[in-house]
């Protein structure tokens, strides 16, 4: 695991903040000062922040936030926007989030103070289901698309930050047109990734805006009765899957994960 990744993870520091103390020379493995955010860590090391020993996490939680629209994906902003920490709470700035919702989207996001169970699952190809408004009709050349998938070279629907022009959409896993019309449409889709924007950079791609996206499921997690802006741990059911998907999932995990919360399904502002 990267230094910086570390201290984030078991520390209330966002990842720039934690690079920033690295930088400056407050963090230390052993003796040694260090000061390459991308320096490997591992269980064997003793690290340090400003002369205190950072201690890793002896039990483990996973919980489910419906995100809503209008917060970031990420500790802190530069700009001031509201992030997701400002309705979890500060006891879980050390949970990362399983992969992103962008600033306008909503619904299913998996957190986790255990970061290798957040890799896991975010480079996993679980399915990922979403429900989508679009500001116009579904054609036949969309629906080929979705069924063959597509290639794109362009930024159309793309982050304003991101530099990367070419992406491989592959084909949907499944999707089902809710209503197609003139004016919008909506339809539910099932995707494997959801990197980079692609399902708003998909559709720009037959110059249709996506005016709404919510993801209601993720794998084995559905959303359900959560209200939005809420989280709930885990069930007692869902800890058992993520303790067999872990064991035996592509990159064989031991499942041998000690969890804090099991079963404590509440509500939480």
């Amino acid at each position: 695991m990267r230094l910086n990744k570390f201290l984030s993870h078991n520390t209330k520091l966002s990842r720039r903040e934690a690079d920033r103390a690295i930088f400056d020379g407050k963090v230390n493995i052993g003796r040694q000062v260090v000061i390459d955010p991308a320096t490997d860590v591992d269980e064997s090391m003793h690290i340090f922040f400003n002369g205190q020993q950072v201690k890793r996490k002896a039990n483990y939680s996973v919980i489910v936030y419906n995100k809503p629209k209008g917060e970031l994906v990420t500790k802190s902003d530069p700009q001031g926007r509201r992030t997701i920490y400002h309705s979890l709470g500060n006891d879980y700035i050390g949970f990362s989030p399983v992969g992103r919702l962008d600033f306008t989207s909503e619904g299913v996001l998996i957190l986790s103070d255990a970061i290798d169970i957040v890799e896991k699952l975010m480079t996993s190809s679980l399915e990922r289901v979403y429900k989508i408004k679009v500001s116009g009709e579904i054609t036949r050349s969309l629906i080929s698309a979705m069924e063959r998938g597509i290639e794109i070279h362009n930024l159309a629907g793309a982050n304003e930050n991101t530099d990367i022009r070419n992406m491989e959409i592959p084909p949907f896993n499944w999707f089902q047109i809710l209503k197609n019309g003139n004016n919008y449409s909506s339809l539910k889709v099932s995707i494997s990734e959801g990197k980079n924007r692609e399902l708003r950079r998909f559709f720009a791609q037959f110059n249709l805006d996506v005016l709404d996206l919510k993801r209601v499921s993720y794998g084995f997690i559905n959303l359900n009765a959560l209200p939005t802006g809420k989280k709930r741990f885990f069930t007692r059911e869902e800890y058992t899957k993520l303790r067999k998907y872990l064991k035996f999932g592509e990159d064989g995990l031991n499942g041998s994960y000690k969890f804090a919360d099991e079963d404590d399904t509440d509500f939480n502002n």
